[in-house]
């Protein structure tokens, strides 16, 4: 056998060796926090981990519930979390000049609601006005500032909300903030009445919702972990809305019990009917899609009422880099 054969042997070998270490590499590891307990509002991201989406993107990814208790942000800012997913916060991050950054806005739509009993004269957000509404300390500082401008609504009207139905249902007067997705459900069921429920997309709020923000850090440092997260995310979400939600959904009742499959259910025919994930510039760009013309719409729609200031720099608040690229649309098919 010739020098130059020996030589090819051994490149062919080195090769195969390195191509086998490859194979063999752990999955990248990634903690994800929700905002809240598990449900439906968070389908996608679980089917994508029922799935194997997320393995197959050589993701390793834990799910971290939320709720009351928790303030998954602080674990994002401590290092703990890789992503979080929340509101509209990443304006807030660049008004701070905090180094962090929204990645992906899984919810085209707010899924927030006002709701009202029926025959009560509360049928439209301009009705209203004066009458006493229970929300809770993140709105007040969020969408109630645009409700007020627009309806003519005053702080004086804010009642605390302890997420808790019961004064609701005691008072027929009541009017309480809430998800389309799950108290309609839940009022139906303790009462049989078809509650009035009041969108905020409805009365012109344009803010993203369920966007998944991480640090800038891991963006410079591993952009492909970033990619790789958003893109198995929204073939979850295709995958949970278009297809089979069952594997989701034992995931989703296995982390909260308290969660039945019929709320399961109404939720995710909630976020189905009303295009709260697949409308707007997902229906072109795909699912998790943000443009600069909507995120400056809403920041402009905000700074008119006083929730933040003139002058945000908006590119340190969000990047369109990991979305917009029409990511598993073939899925609805």
């Amino acid at each position: 056998m010739t020098l130059s054969s020996w030589r090819m042997r051994i490149v062919a070998a080195a090769v195969a060796v390195l191509a086998a270490a490859a194979g063999a590499r752990a999955a990248d590891r990634v903690k994800f926090g929700l905002d809240w307990k598990a449900e439906a509002e968070y389908g996608g991201f679980y089917q994508a981990l029922a799935t194997g989406l997320y393995a197959k993107h050589g993701l390793d990814v834990t799910i971290e519930e939320g709720g009351p208790q928790v303030n998954h942000m602080m674990l994002l800012m401590a290092g703990r979390l890789d992503f979080n997913l929340a509101g509209g916060r990443a304006i807030e991050f660049a008004e701070k000049n905090l180094p962090f950054i929204a990645v992906a806005a899984i919810f085209q739509k707010s899924l927030s609601v006002l709701i009202a009993h029926p025959g009560q004269g509360n049928d439209s957000f301009a009705a209203l006005t004066g009458k006493p509404i229970m929300i809770g300390a993140d709105a007040r500082v969020g969408w109630w500032r645009f409700l007020a401008a627009k309806f003519g609504y005053d702080d004086s009207q804010i009642r605390p909300y302890t997420f808790n139905l019961g004064p609701f249902l005691a008072n027929p007067k009541a009017i309480q903030e809430g998800y389309a997705s799950s108290e309609p459900y839940l009022i139906r069921q303790k009462t049989g009445i078809e509650p009035v429920v009041l969108p905020l997309s409805a009365a012109g709020y344009q803010g993203y919702a369920n966007i998944i923000e991480t640090s800038d850090k891991l963006v410079r440092e591993r952009p492909d972990i970033v990619q790789r997260f958003v893109d198995a995310s929204i073939e979850g979400w295709y995958s949970y809305l278009f297809g089979d939600p069952q594997p989701a959904n034992r995931l989703i009742m296995q982390a909260n019990p308290e969660m039945p499959p019929d709320l399961l259910k109404f939720g995710r025919d909630t976020l189905i009917a009303r295009g709260i994930v697949d409308s707007g510039d997902a229906k072109t760009l795909g699912i998790g899609a943000m443009t600069d013309a909507r995120w400056q719409a809403f920041y402009h729609s905000m700074v008119a009422v006083g929730v933040y200031p003139p002058g945000i720099d908006l590119s340190k608040a969000y990047t369109t880099r990991f979305v917009d690229k029409r990511v598993g649309m073939e899925m609805k098919w």
